[in-house]
């Protein structure tokens, strides 16, 4: 059997399968669009996990989770007679198609960076009135970060060098020393509104210094969700056996000193497994 006709007889047995738990589980007959909202952001969060891990058993399995998600809803939209999932289908195909003229049509193109270039403006001359109209206001703040900056890159809003972002950089986070010292000026004025002002300007720099590092990360091709992530992994996995070593000495992490707790910690991140 070839391999197109397998997949055509797996995506049709996973349609049918949802016919049936659509009419005859009461779980499932049950769901709505909201309903299933967040079901499936977890799943994509699962599958992100997956994929992190290089777990390709995982991966295989989430992707399968995320293909009924994707199933599920077309089968609401043609209930309530909003769509089909035929024109879902056709509907990405024809987009892929008319965006790919590259390979459709007689474009020529030199690299990825000039079909990037192309696809957001073939999306303005769809009727989006903005390049950065198709970054989803519920992103995670870091990925939303890549995803502003890349597409603001395709109509050349884009530092040149990465030694140019680096100033950038060392720019914001004097700027943000500069709010802190302002903020403790006001601390001492005791003036509530001044000081919650001061605050706020704070958090701008903040934000316009994970902001200018995001755009360097990019500039090194380095993912930064990716890479917070590692650290977020790393610190869980050396907490957990700072934790451990400090029960088999017979202690609790809130009866032991900073000193004796980073004692611990030192030993771990400078053991050849960490």
């Amino acid at each position: 059997m070839s391999d197109s006709k397998q997949i055509t007889e797996g995506f049709l047995r996973l349609v049918s399968i949802m016919d049936d738990l659509r009419e005859k589980c009461p779980w499932d007959k049950k769901q709505t669009i909201e309903s299933l909202r967040q079901l499936t952001i977890e799943e994509t969060y699962e599958l992100t996990d997956a994929i992190s891990d290089q777990n390709w058993k995982g991966i295989k399995e989430e992707l399968g989770d995320l293909f009924l998600h994707l199933i599920f809803y077309a089968k609401i939209g043609a209930e309530q007679e909003k769509f089909t999932l035929t024109e879902v289908l056709h509907g990405i195909c024809d987009k892929l198609i008319h965006r790919h003229p590259h390979i459709y049509g007689d474009v020529q193109v030199a690299d990825e960076e000039e079909v990037k270039r192309n696809w957001e403006k073939l999306k303005i001359k769809e009727g989006k009135t903005s390049v950065l109209g198709g970054v989803p206001k519920g992103l995670p703040s870091v990925v939303k970060a890549m995803r502003l900056q890349e597409k603001s890159k395709q109509v050349g809003f884009e530092w040149e060098v990465k030694e140019q972002v680096w100033e950038k950089v060392e720019e914001e986070m004097g700027e943000l020393q500069e709010a802190i010292a302002n903020w403790q000026k006001a601390l001492d004025t005791k003036n509530e509104g001044d000081i919650i002002q001061k605050k706020d300007a704070i958090e701008d720099e903040m934000g316009d210094v994970f902001f200018s590092l995001v755009n360097f990360a990019r500039f090194l091709q380095i993912d930064a969700e990716h890479a917070l992530e590692r650290t977020n992994k790393k610190f869980m996995s050396r907490f957990i056996k700072m934790e451990s070593a400090a029960q088999v000495e017979g202690k609790k992490l809130q009866d032991m000193t900073l000193e004796e707790m980073d004692a611990i910690w030192n030993k771990i991140k400078h053991s050849p497994i960490n």
